[in-house]
C-alpha cells in the first residue's frame, strides 16, 4: 500500500479563546481514534490551532484499509446435507443470506464436529472514502456546550465555518463536510494577508501560512514564541521579569495568529494599590502580562500581545495605555473607598446574602464557622479567640467594592483590609488562608489560625449540605464538597494536626438547628474517608492498601495516612503476601467459628504441639514489642517487626490441626489465631492485600 500525508483544515470565525486548545486536542484525538478503529496504518498525528482554524495532519497514512479475511460458520455438516448428500434448507438458506451458492462453501473440523463455513477476503475501503466520515464524526464529538447556526444554513458549530481543506497527498478529497466543498486553499491573516493561499501538499501547510499568510498555525510553537518574546521584551526594555501565568499564556496564544509583544506603561501612583488588584484588572480585562523587578516588586509596566505588525507600534501601545488607565483608576478608587469602612462594620451586611436557602445567610454561616473554628483552634493548640475573630470577619470582603468587581480577589483583599484595620497578623492572614488550598497542589494555610478557619468553613458546608440531603451526585457538586473534603484532609495531614473527623463533624452538627438527616456527622466522615482513595491513587498507592486501612475506619486523617504509608511499606516486604494469605485464612476460620465471640486469651497449658508453642511464644514476644509502637502511631516499625511471624505462622498451618477434636484445645488454638490477627488489625486488615499464589 502507498502511504501519503493527509490534511484537514476547518476555517471558522474567531473561536472562543479558552476553548481553542481543548477543541484542537479533541479534534486530533477523534481522528486518531477513528483511524485506529478503522485499522488504517498511519504515522504521527499533528495538531494545528489558531483563532480562525482547526487543523490536523496525519503522516504516512495508508491509502486503504488492509484486506481482512472473513470466516462465517454455517450449520453443522450433518444438518447441511440430507441422506442423499443434497443441500438441506438450512444450508441453502445460509448460502442465500451470503449471496452465494452452496458449492462456494467449505467445511471445517472442530472438537465438536464438522461445520459448513464461508471463507472470503473483505477488501479494505480506500482512505479517500473513509476520511470524510472520520472527520465528520470527530467534529460531531467535539466538546461544544452550545452549538450555533448562521444565515440560512442548517449546519451547527461553535462558530460559523467558511472554508475546508481535505488533502490526501496532493489530491483534494472531493466530499463536502458541514456544507463546505473542500479544496486546497486556506486563508491568511485577516489584515496582513486577506486572500486565499494554495496549500500544494499537507507537508506545506504551516510553511505556506507562516511565509505567505502571516499565521503561526502550530499552537505550541506560537505559545513558546509569545513566551520568548514577552520574556525578552521585559529584560531588554526594563531589566525586569515578565510574570507569565500559564492559563493567560494559553488564552493569549488562542487570540493571536501573528503575535507581536509590545510594552506599555501606567502611572506609578497606581502601585499604591495592592498588586493582586492591578494584576487581576490587567489579566481579566486586557490579557496583559505584568512585569516585576529582580526583587519581585511590581513595575509600572505591562506587556500586551498585538495580533499584527503595526507600521507605528507606538500608536498601538498608546491605545492600550488609554484603555488600562481607567481600569486601574477604578481599582484605586475601590481600594480607597473600601478602606474607609472597617471589616468589622461590614458583618451586618452579610445578613441579606443567602448561603443556601435551608442553611441560612452568609452571616449565619459565619457565626457557625466562628464557633467551630474556636473549638478546632483549642484542639490544635492555637489561639481560640483569634480563630473565632478571623471566622467572623472571613466573608466580609465579599461586600467590598473591589471584590464585587474582581471576585477572584476574595480573601486576598480581606487580608489587606484586615491589616489596614489593625487586626492581629494571624487574623489578617487567615482571611486569605481560609480558601487554601484553592485547587489540587495549591499552597496550604501557613498559620494555625488559618488552618482552623479553613477546616471549619469546609466542615460546616459538608455537614450542612449532607444534613439537608444535598450531597454531591454524579458530576454535580455545586458547592465543591469533593474539593472541600480533600482540602481538609491535606491540611490535617501535612500540618500533622491531631484532629478527629468524627469529633469535628459532631461539633459542626451541634451548630445547626434544622438538619433533616440522621447521623449526619457519621455520613460526612464516611464520605470524606472515601476521598482518600483517589488521594492515594494519585500517589501511586494501590486501592488494596487504602481498603485494608479503610476497613478499620480510623477517623483521624493523620493516623489514617500513617497507617496507609506503613501498609504500603509492609506490602513491599517479601513476607507480605504470605502473611496476607495467612490473615485471610485466619479470618475465614474465625468467622466460621463464632467471629467476635472468640477471645484472644491463650492458655499455655493447652498448647500441645511444639509448633503452636513456638507461634504462641513469638506472638507474645511481638505483642510486647509492637503494642508500645502502636500507641505511638509508629505503624511502619510495628508491621516491619510483625513480618518476622511469617515462618512460625506458615509452619503452624502446615503442622497443626486447628480444628482439634478436643474442644478446649480447639478453642485455645482459635484464641491464638485471634490474638495473632488482632495484632495486625491494630493497623489494617491486611487480609485484603494481594496474597501469594
Amino acid at each position: 500500500m502507498a502511504n501519503q500525508d493527509f490534511l484537514v483544515e476547518l476555517g471558522t470565525e474567531e473561536l472562543p479563546p479558552k476553548a481553542l486548545k481543548p477543541l484542537s486536542d479533541a479534534f486530533t484525538r477523534g481522528i486518531a481514534k477513528g483511524l485506529e478503529d478503522a485499522g488504517i496504518e498511519f504515522g504521527e498525528v499533528e495538531a494545528f490551532a489558531a483563532p480562525r482554524r482547526l487543523a490536523v495532519r496525519v503522516r504516512d497514512l495508508a491509502d486503504a484499509q488492509p484486506d481482512k479475511p472473513v470466516e462465517k460458520r454455517g450449520p453443522a455438516v450433518k444438518a447441511a446435507f440430507d441422506d442423499s448428500g443434497n443441500p438441506t434448507r438450512a444450508l441453502t438458506g445460509f448460502a442465500t443470506s451470503l449471496g452465494i451458492t452452496p458449492d462456494q462453501l467449505d467445511t471445517m473440523e472442530t472438537d465438536k464436529g464438522a461445520w459448513v463455513v464461508y471463507r472470503t477476503v473483505e477488501k479494505g475501503r480506500p482512505t479517500v472514502e473513509l476520511m470524510p466520515e472520520l472527520v465528520e464524526q470527530s467534529l460531531a464529538a467535539l466538546p461544544i456546550p452550545k452549538r450555533m447556526r448562521w444565515g440560512a444554513y442548517r449546519t451547527e458549530f461553535v462558530r460559523p465555518v467558511h472554508w475546508l481543506i481535505l488533502l490526501f497527498g496532493n489530491k483534494v478529497i472531493d466530499t463536502s463536510i458541514m456544507g463546505l466543498k473542500p479544496g486546497n486553499t486556506t486563508r491568511g491573516h485577516r489584515f496582513h494577508c486577506p486572500k486565499p493561499l494554495i496549500v500544494p501538499t499537507p507537508n506545506d501547510y504551516e510553511v505556506v501560512l507562516k511565509q505567505e499568510g502571516y499565521v503561526l498555525a502550530d499552537f505550541a510553537e506560537r505559545r513558546e514564541y509569545i513566551r520568548a518574546g514577552v520574556t525578552a521584551l521585559a529584560e531588554k526594555e526594563a531589566g525586569g521579569k515578565a510574570v507569565i501565568d500559564e492559563d493567560l499564556l494559553d488564552e493569549v496564544t488562542a487570540l493571536n495568529e501573528w503575535p507581536v509583544p509590545l510594552m506599555g506603561r501606567f502611572e506609578e501612583r497606581f502601585l499604591e494599590v495592592p498588586a493582586e488588584a492591578l494584576i487581576s484588572s490587567m489579566k481579566e480585562h486586557q490579557k496583559y502580562f505584568h512585569v516585576v523587578d529582580k526583587d519581585g516588586r511590581m513595575l509600572p509596566l505591562f506587556i500586551t500581545v498585538a495580533n499584527l505588525e503595526s507600521k507605528d507600534p507606538s500608536q498601538v501601545i498608546s491605545g492600550n495605555e488609554k484603555v488600562i488607565r481607567p481600569r486601574l483608576a477604578d481599582a484605586a478608587f475601590f481600594y480607597d473607598t473600601d478602606r474607609k469602612t472597617r471589616l468589622e462594620d461590614r458583618i451586618e451586611s452579610l445578613k441579606p446574602i443567602v448561603f443556601q436557602e435551608k442553611l441560612g445567610s452568609i452571616y449565619e454561616k459565619s457565626v457557625r464557622v466562628a464557633a467551630l473554628a474556636k473549638k478546632i483552634a483549642e484542639a490544635i493548640n492555637s489561639d481560640p479567640a483569634l480563630a473565632e475573630r478571623a471566622a467572623m470577619l472571613a466573608k466580609t470582603d465579599l461586600v467590598t467594592e473591589m471584590v464585587l468587581e474582581f471576585t477572584d480577589l476574595q480573601g486576598i483583599m480581606g487580608q489587606y483590609y484586615a491589616a489596614n484595620d489593625g487586626e492581629h497578623e494571624d487574623v489578617a492572614k487567615a482571611l486569605n488562608e481560609q480558601y487554601m488550598p484553592r485547587f489540587a497542589g495549591d499552597d496550604l494555610p501557613g498559620t494555625l489560625t488559618g488552618c482552623a478557619v479553613a477546616i471549619a468553613d469546609r466542615i460546616d458546608s459538608l455537614v450542612g449540605l449532607f444534613g439537608i440531603n444535598q450531597p454531591p451526585s454524579g458530576t454535580r457538586d455545586p458547592f465543591g464538597l469533593r474539593r472541600a473534603s480533600l482540602g481538609v484532609l491535606r491540611i490535617i495531614i501535612e500540618h500533622e494536626l491531631p484532629l478527629d473527623l468524627q469529633t469535628v463533624c459532631e461539633w459542626a452538627e451541634q451548630n445547626f438547628s434544622a438538619l433533616t438527616e440522621q447521623n449526619t456527622a457519621t455520613t460526612v466522615v464516611d464520605y470524606m474517608l472515601e476521598r482518600f482513595r483517589a488521594h492515594y491513587e494519585e500517589q501511586g498507592i494501590g486501592a488494596e492498601v487504602y481498603l485494608a486501612v479503610h476497613a478499620r475506619r480510623p477517623t483521624k486523617p493523620l493516623d489514617f495516612d500513617r497507617r496507609v504509608k506503613a501498609v504500603e511499606a509492609f506490602r513491599q516486604l517479601p513476607e507480605a503476601q504470605a502473611l496476607a494469605g495467612a490473615n485471610k485464612r485466619v479470618s475465614n476460620i474465625l468467622t466460621k467459628q463464632g467471629g467476635d465471640s472468640i477471645g484472644e486469651t491463650v492458655d499455655e497449658s493447652l498448647l500441645q504441639d511444639a509448633d503452636e508453642q513456638t507461634l504462641a511464644a513469638q506472638v507474645e514476644e511481638q505483642a510486647r514489642k509492637v503494642l508500645p509502637l502502636f500507641d505511638k502511631g509508629d505503624y511502619a516499625s510495628a508491621l516491619s517487626s510483625l513480618a518476622s511471624l511469617r515462618e512460625p505462622v506458615d509452619t503452624f498451618f502446615d503442622e497443626v490441626m486447628v480444628m482439634a477434636e478436643d474442644e478446649a484445645i480447639r478453642n485455645n488454638r482459635l484464641a491464638l489465631l485471634n490474638r495473632l490477627r488482632n495484632l495486625f488489625l491494630r493497623v489494617a486488615d491486611i487480609s485484603l492485600l494481594p496474597t501469594a499464589g
